[in-house]
């Protein structure tokens, strides 16, 4: 993302991560920040902006994944894609289920979870690739995906389910980009272990429902969880090198 006049598409952006990836990327010169999220942010109107950077949100439910991919699909293809140097799609947004066998999540939630964590990032890809494909930029789309795409775990099926196909869907992707002269560069990158929602969650599980609950409790108490700020700089270091997408599948860790 080195130089100016960027335009970057964020999801997920009004808590942890995602929330201090928008606030890392307002900061930088020459960004065009579009966020899609449940909720817009009003505080994120009164961060500091780098010199012409600008911020527009959307207040999208990306469990109605198809309505928000059209959307975007038809703003991209209005906009004027000559003075943009890069443009880039973050697929960051999750909804999470409570720990525990699948069989005793609630059917509505379980079907939500897997539209936004998996249907609406695929959806939204294709939208980004069919209204970006004329501009004859560099593009990147950034997959976060997790360790429990990779690594299985007890009472976490839909969300190990939702991040593993995300890390095949991006396999698949790169595939296909490569052989396009401009084809966009992809990644799909696991994060490392970030003290979020989703940790609280885990620390307050039932054990009787969730058997790693203590592990989850030890990372906090010996410190080894991420800040969301700590793991943003990361991301978007990684985003920025100039291998990005060498490698379709990737961990910030190893980096």
């Amino acid at each position: 993302m080195a130089g100016t006049n960027r335009m970057v598409i964020l999801t997920g952006a009004s808590r942890g991560m995602g929330r201090a990836l928008a606030v890392a990327l307002l900061k930088r010169d020459g960004t065009r920040l579009l966020t899609l999220s449940r909720r817009p942010d009003a505080a994120l109107e009164s961060e500091t902006h780098g010199a012409g950077t600008t911020l527009e949100q959307w207040a999208l439910d990306l469990a109605q994944p198809a309505a928000a991919a059209q959307r975007l699909e038809d703003w991209l293809q209005a906009q004027d894609g000559a003075p943009v140097s890069e443009v880039v799609l973050v697929n960051n947004a999750a909804l999470l289920t409570p720990p525990g066998p699948v069989e005793g999540v609630d059917a509505d939630q379980l079907s939500a979870a897997l539209r936004v964590g998996l249907e609406a990032p695929v959806l939204l890809t294709r939208a980004f690739l069919r209204a970006t494909g004329p501009w004859g930029v560099a593009r990147k789309v950034l997959n976060i995906s997790s360790g429990l795409g990779r690594r299985a775990m007890a009472a976490s099926a839909p969300y190990c389910a939702v991040k593993a196909g995300l890390d095949h869907f991006t396999r698949a992707l790169a595939l296909d980009e490569t052989l396009k002269p401009m084809g966009a560069r992809v990644v799909s990158l696991a994060p490392g272990v970030i003290d979020t929602d989703m940790q609280v969650q885990l620390r307050g599980a039932d054990p009787a429902r969730f058997p790693d609950r203590e592990r989850f409790v030890q990372l906090r108490a010996q410190g080894q969880l991420d800040s969301p700020e700590g793991a943003a700089a990361k991301l978007l270091a990684y985003l920025e090198r100039p291998d990005f997408g060498a490698q379709p599948v990737a961990d910030v860790r190893d980096a």
